[in-house]
């Protein structure tokens, strides 16, 4: 586990993720194209970062290495003090279950599952029992107001309520980290605002939150902004109340 000491509270606060020169390399036969250039990060619990930049900059493949749902070409990183960069599929698999949650920008819904049984996916996965799967679906569908849908079916609901219904999936587990690729990217102004509160909300409660953003209003409302650019981070802005 990774410490640092805040200088203006003197509390030790956690590194929940740490990136040492990440690197990752995609092959054809014939282009080599790199999308992360050695990325050194940190984000520490109870963070909302944001991460921005031009289309192909390398956000979403940050995004899924964060995630767990890649590996690195090289480079070490870490999750909450452990270093996953060689971790095989299954082990991913397993460290993601009731870790991680993701939100994504096309949703990511099953067609063929109504509301209830789409935010019940991940407990199914994690072999929660009947009674208490109920009481969590049952609880989240309230948390985010879209229980009055539970029994619609994906194609039935507005680009917000499935955005809604894909944020209800995202937390059922109470993971520790939740990961948004641009999760207001389908949504109208006033959806896109609603999503964004639910995940301050989220925030607040103590939940980490990664996003990838182009809106330059929403990647305000983070702690921290991070700018990529050709694999790189360029720059970080942090803004003035949470600087340590």
């Amino acid at each position: 586990m990774f410490y640092f000491v805040a200088s203006n509270c003197h509390q030790f606060i956690t590194i929940m993720l740490k990136t040492v020169d990440l690197t990752k390399i995609f092959r054809t036969d014939e282009v080599e194209t790199t999308a992360l250039n050695r990325v050194n990060l940190e984000i520490r619990e109870k963070e909302f970062v944001a991460i921005m930049g031009p289309s192909g900059c390398g956000k979403s493949t940050l995004l899924n290495i964060l995630g767990l749902l890649d590996n690195p070409t090289t480079g070490k990183y870490y999750f909450n003090g452990t270093e996953v960069s060689k971790y095989r599929e299954g082990q991913r698999t397993k460290l993601r279950k009731g870790n991680i949650g993701f939100i994504f920008q096309s949703f990511n819904l099953i067609d063929e599952l109504n509301v209830y049984e789409n935010v019940e996916l991940p407990l199914l996965y994690l072999r929660t029992g009947a009674s208490e799967r109920k009481r969590l679906v049952n609880e989240v569908l309230d948390r985010m107001q879209i229980s009055h849908r539970r029994k619609h079916f994906p194609q039935q609901l507005s680009g917000g309520q499935q955005q809604r219904v894909a944020v209800a999936r995202a937390v059922v587990t109470n993971p520790k980290l939740i990961l948004a690729d641009e999760p207001t990217g389908n949504l109208d102004s006033k959806n896109g605002e609603e999503v964004m509160t639910l995940l301050e909300e989220l925030n607040n409660q103590g939940t980490t939150l990664v996003m990838v953003t182009h809106s330059p209003a929403h990647a305000d409302r983070a702690h921290r902004i991070v700018h990529l650019f050709d694999g790189h981070i360029v720059t970080e802005n942090i803004r003035e109340e949470f600087r340590v």
